[in-house]
């Protein structure tokens, strides 16, 4: 295998006529890529579809870069993949830490959205690379691509085989790498706040856009994570804050939670 700093990172994948990108159905429903390629336009709007990303993405980010090793000015920065980016909310904030990210999503639309905004709003200086890509996960294992921390936030969820997706992201981490996922647990609270309260009755997300029999337990997690060989590092609820429209880390895994593995 080669690190990602090996790889053309601008090359795409070849795309079918209606514009999508060429995916495995073991990853990827195109169900699910159709349902949120049709809000990418709308991905930044930090009132639109989204917004409940856009208050939740400080702390994401923040908890994965607390993870991550540190490395000395001499040193090359980390290579970060941000699979299943969207629109690249996740994949600019990991760029401004300084990091060299990868964004690979399965839908044009969100990758042309992407594009767009990291055009009209360069990243400062000081920042680490960005570069984004239309396709599969499944594409770079077969290229023998692997960076020093895969990150799937809210993706686990929309897969159509949890177990083959985490052995995925762990084929695509080197060795000692991190691998960092967030989704939702499996919970009647979870059903009440993310899937009925988020979507039918406060309007924050499409309606459609979840479906809670495929939110996994903390439990399944780490279990999908042992079987791809992956050790589970720590794991952190996020909840809303009370206060004011951003997020907080907790102890309360009942709703939001995201975990940090390492490959060994």
């Amino acid at each position: 295998m080669h690190s990602a700093h090996d790889s053309d990172w601008q090359t795409t994948e070849p795309e079918t006529a209606t514009g999508q990108a060429n995916a495995s159905a073991a990853s990827v429903s195109p169900e699910e890529i159709a349902r949120f390629g049709a809000i990418a336009r709308e991905w930044w709007d930090p009132t639109g579809p989204m917004r409940p990303l856009h208050a939740m993405n400080p702390l994401r980010i923040g908890w994965i870069d607390r993870h991550l090793p540190l490395r000395s000015r001499k040193q090359s920065p980390l290579t970060v993949l941000d699979l299943g980016c969207g629109a690249g909310l996740a994949s600019e904030a990991l760029a401004k830490a300084g990091h060299d990210v990868l964004g690979m999503d399965a839908s044009a639309e969100g990758i042309a959205a992407a594009r767009k905004h990291l055009e009209e709003n360069p990243l400062p200086a000081g920042a680490g690379s960005l570069a984004y890509r239309i396709g599969s996960a499944e594409a770079l294992v077969t290229e023998g691509v692997t960076f020093d921390a895969v990150v799937a936030l809210e993706i686990i969820e929309h897969v159509t085989d949890p177990t083959a997706f985490m052995s995925m992201l762990a084929s695509l981490v080197k060795p000692g790498g991190w691998v960092f996922v967030s989704t939702m647990n499996r919970t009647t609270r979870a059903f009440a706040f993310a899937k009925v309260g988020a979507e039918y009755i406060m309007r924050l997300l499409p309606v459609g856009t979840h479906d809670w029999r495929k939110f996994v337990t903390p439990s399944e997690l780490g279990q999908y994570g042992r079987q791809a060989g992956l050790r589970l590092e720590d794991i952190a609820g996020m909840t809303p804050s009370l206060l004011g429209n951003g997020w907080r880390e907790s102890r309360d895994l009942g709703v939001n939670y995201i975990g940090a593995f390492t490959r060994g």
